[in-house]
């Protein structure tokens, strides 16, 4: 017992010699530069420029498939992206009137507002530049500037009751996708607002799921109705319940009905969100 304990003491003190002293001064450097790294990540949204680099390593929009993508589980799901969760914001959904399809949706936050929709693009290049470029030529009032996710346009539009309205107009490149969002109220002419900024760093965390569909350039990404987080993990819990329960009658042959449901069977479907009132909008 008594040679066990020297050996460690005599290993210890030996590792201990072998150590190389602390250089407090490398410490103190190496901890600056990471809380400025930090603050550098804070504040990434920060600087106008007419680039938008580092999406996906380090800033969003992002995609499924990005290697520090965020948990999108509490996300809300609606095919094309998912919604990151902002408190007190109210989620209007736009649809064609004649086939129901849903074309987008638009973010009121405050007195600002936030359309966004999600396009095929290229593979091999991205599609916001050739978007914007026919913005301009179809649009004589539009201007490019600088913003905090690159080149923007600023576009005035008229509305009902001859009222001009200030909007800015984002787009950001992804793999196989382009995310444009149309800013509006104070989120599209005052840069310092706190709603600019909470609307900003939300575009900023959606995440974009373009799908194996092929599509077009320039195709919207097929969306569907909002699913809350609650439903998709309730969902996914009972099909791998229904996997497992009837594991056993897998040499059992498929007996379901062929052909539409009669008349008088109707199916209801349901939305529940936890984030805020959600309004619906046919176009």
């Amino acid at each position: 017992m008594g040679l066990f304990g020297f050996g460690k003491k005599k290993a210890k003190k030996e590792a201990e010699e072998a150590a190389e002293p602390i250089d407090e001064d490398k410490v103190a450097a190496e901890a600056a530069n990471a809380a400025a790294k930090a603050e550098s990540a804070e504040s990434v949204l920060a600087e106008p420029s007419n680039e938008y680099a580092g999406r996906g390593e380090e800033r969003g929009p992002w995609d499924v498939d990005d290697e520090d993508v965020p948990d999108y589980d509490d996300y809300l799901d609606l095919g094309a992206y998912y919604l990151p969760f902002l408190r007190g914001i109210e989620l209007r959904i736009k649809a064609n009137r004649a086939t129901q399809q849903i074309l987008g949706s638009t973010i009121t936050y405050g007195a600002s507002s936030l359309e966004i929709e999600a396009f095929a693009a290229p593979k091999t290049m991205g599609l916001w530049d050739d978007v914007r470029a026919d913005l301009l030529e179809a649009n004589k009032a539009a201007s490019e500037a600088e913003g905090v996710f690159g080149t923007e346009l600023k576009l005035p539009v008229n509305v009902k009751g001859g009222k001009t309205v200030e909007t800015r107009i984002v787009g950001v490149d992804g793999p196989r996708w382009m995310l444009r969002g149309i800013f509006s109220g104070k989120a599209a002419t005052d840069p310092d607002s706190p709603e600019t900024e909470a609307l900003n760093k939300f575009f900023a965390d959606i995440v974009v799921e373009r799908g194996e569909e092929p599509l077009a350039p320039r195709d919207l990404i097929p969306m569907h109705p909002p699913v809350a987080p609650a439903e998709r993990k309730a969902a996914k819990a009972a099909a791998e319940a229904e996997e497992n329960g009837k594991e056993h009658f897998k040499d059992i042959p498929d007996n379901k009905p062929k052909g539409p449901l009669s008349q008088d069977q109707t199916t209801e479907v349901k939305t529940t969100l936890s984030r805020g009132p959600m309004f619906s909008e046919v176009r």
